[in-house]
């Protein structure tokens, strides 16, 4: 080889040398930039409301868990009202029961009932299963075990909240409350206090306080009142909507035909609270929030990752179960039109029937019930983190 040749042959080994060893360093230096080159920016997470009830379930507390039945529906359309500038959120509710002599000691009778969940109809199945008895009201241990036991994140500027109702003293229990407080105030978690009495009473039995460590709201209520429903013009119509509604869902997997009718046993535990109840609750099915992709083709279909193909065909209901993929995509596709037109008329009648229903508040009394509580604590704290609410 010419000397020429040699040289240039050095000096282009050299430059790839240093060319690779430049690469590597700046891998090694910032790894994260060079991985954020290769798979892109993440997609931004759907923004979330968290809210944990915490009942007591002892033996005087009946009227507080028929008060949290009847008034389900209504807490999660009021829900369904607010946004994040023009982003609806998505909703994640919890159940916890303490006070319960039925709940081992060991686990200073409180227990988890269902895990933050957009799954409303195992929220409300899981609500009309509670049953009192006891027992030892121990505050500071409900909100320390729903702190560590559901999935807040510390770090959010997202609506996280905790309401816990009862009526005995606060400060009960090894698991101080006012540590337990101020963890929750720490991780950005609102703890607002109902008591089920006399104000004065909760305000010298530390329910309060227990507010106040987390800016949270403080509330007594009388845990045996009535919950009053105004019937509308608008009702009738709603509630045979109902029937319609239900037969767009199209069951599968394991879990579909049981899952389906559960959702029908739902309906008939609304119902238990008068016709204006159930109608809450079809005008919740109406909306985005109310989501079963788990259990039902046409709200599984929305998924970009959902493949007709990998349905078992043997899970589906019977006139389902001998279409081919196209057929079966095609009867998805009609189910969810029906579903979109039905969900049309049903959002047309809630908005006159909310109308009516505003003038008919007007000239009736509050109530002092645990609905109520819950919405006023919400509806403030919502604006704390950037929320508004629709009409």
């Amino acid at each position: 080889m010419k000397k020429k040749d040699t040289l240039l042959a050095l000096a282009t080994a050299a430059l790839l040398f240093n060319s690779c060893t430049h690469a590597q360093t700046v891998q090694q230096e910032s790894p994260k930039n060079t991985t954020q080159l290769l798979v892109g920016p993440e997609l931004p997470k759907k923004k979330k409301i968290k809210l944990a009830l915490l009942l007591d379930t002892s033996n005087s507390m009946d009227g507080l868990i028929d008060q949290a039945k009847a008034q389900l529906w209504n807490i999660v359309n009021e829900l369904s009202k607010a946004k994040y500038d023009t982003t609806k959120p998505e909703m994640e509710i919890a159940l916890y029961e303490y006070g319960n002599d039925w709940i081992s000691a060991k686990e200073q009778y409180v227990r988890m009932v269902t895990p933050l969940t957009t799954d409303l109809d195992k929220i409300s199945e899981d609500l009309f299963a509670l049953k009192t008895n006891g027992g030892s009201e121990f505050c500071g241990e409900a909100i320390h075990k729903g702190l560590n036991q559901l999935d807040w994140d510390s770090t959010s500027s997202e609506l996280q909240v905790m309401f816990i109702a009862g009526n005995e003293p606060f400060d009960q229990g090894l698991y101080k409350y006012e540590k337990a407080c101020k963890k929750a105030n720490n991780w950005n978690v609102f703890v607002n206090t109902i008591f089920c009495g006399n104000e004065q009473e909760g305000i010298n039995t530390s329910w309060k306080q227990g507010a106040d460590l987390t800016k949270g709201f403080y509330t007594s209520i009388d845990q045996n009142q009535q919950v009053v429903f105004i019937e509308s013009p608008y009702d009738d119509q709603i509630e045979a909507l109902n029937d319609s509604l239900n037969n767009t869902y199209v069951y599968y997997g394991s879990q579909g035909a049981i899952k389906k009718d559960k959702q029908v046993q739902q309906d008939e535990n609304s119902s238990k609270y008068g016709k204006s109840n159930k109608v809450n609750r079809t005008v919740t099915k109406s909306k985005a929030i109310y989501k079963n992709d788990s259990w039902d083709l046409v709200d599984a279909a929305k998924s970009k990752d959902f493949k007709v193909s990998t349905v078992d065909k043997n899970s589906l209901p019977k006139e389902f179960k001998d279409l081919n993929d196209e057929q079966l995509k095609a009867k998805i596709a009609t189910q969810q039109q029906k579903r979109d037109r039905i969900n049309k008329e049903i959002t047309e009648l809630s908005v006159k029937r909310e109308a009516y229903l505003i003038e008919k508040r007007k000239a009736t009394p509050t109530n002092n019930d645990l609905g109520n509580a819950i919405i006023t604590a919400l509806r403030k704290q919502a604006a704390a983190k950037n929320l508004s609410f629709d009409l």
